[in-house]
């Protein structure tokens, strides 16, 4: 993707629109803004959930929240969006990294790299990809942006896993099995 650098759509000039929209606390209502596309901005988020501004990783963490407050995916492409202005960016895999998750009997609640919390079930499903050997494991975070479950927040949803329909482990969250092998 080209660099826009030179051009009036900047990493800044989307930060600041992001932090106006975001004002009134909770995430920016990016499914109802439909600005024109301007081109593609030098942001790529790498597969470990590390966010790169021009091959630099960005080092504020409360730039990168606000980043993926903006966030959406229309297809198989990621923006940044505000009310104005809506520029492409690079995802390797998924946008944000599940860190960490509170395993009760019948609800898990995972804690994405970016601060989101969201609860396993309707909505928020676990998807499992990859093989059986190299398994990829996702949790539905919103809108059609998913979080991959680190490897030691999935080694303990394997130790919570019981059996269920046709003989799969797996785990059960908001009322729904959600399997944890192929």
């Amino acid at each position: 993707m080209p660099d826009h650098s030179d051009n009036s759509v900047s990493a800044d000039s989307i930060a600041a629109a992001a932090g106006k929209a975001a004002q009134g606390g909770g995430l920016p209502p990016v499914h109802l803004w439909n600005p024109p596309f301007c081109g593609d901005l030098d942001i790529e988020i790498r597969a470990d959930g590390t966010w790169f501004y021009q091959g630099t990783p960005i080092g504020r963490p409360a730039m990168v929240r606000l980043f993926s407050t903006i966030l959406k995916r229309e297809g198989d492409r990621f923006f940044l969006v505000t009310p104005a202005e809506k520029v492409g960016i690079r995802v390797e895999d998924a946008p944000f990294v599940a860190t960490d998750a509170d395993i009760a009997p019948d609800r898990i609640t995972f804690t994405t790299n970016v601060g989101d919390r969201v609860v396993a079930g309707e909505g928020h499903a676990i998807i499992l990809r990859g093989s059986p050997t190299e398994p990829r494991p996702y949790v539905h975070v919103r809108a059609g942006l998913e979080a991959l479950i680190d490897r030691k927040t999935f080694y303990r949803l394997a130790a919570a896993a019981t059996d269920g329909p046709e003989g799969r482990a797996g785990v059960r969250s908001g009322g729904r099995f959600f399997p944890l092998e192929a």
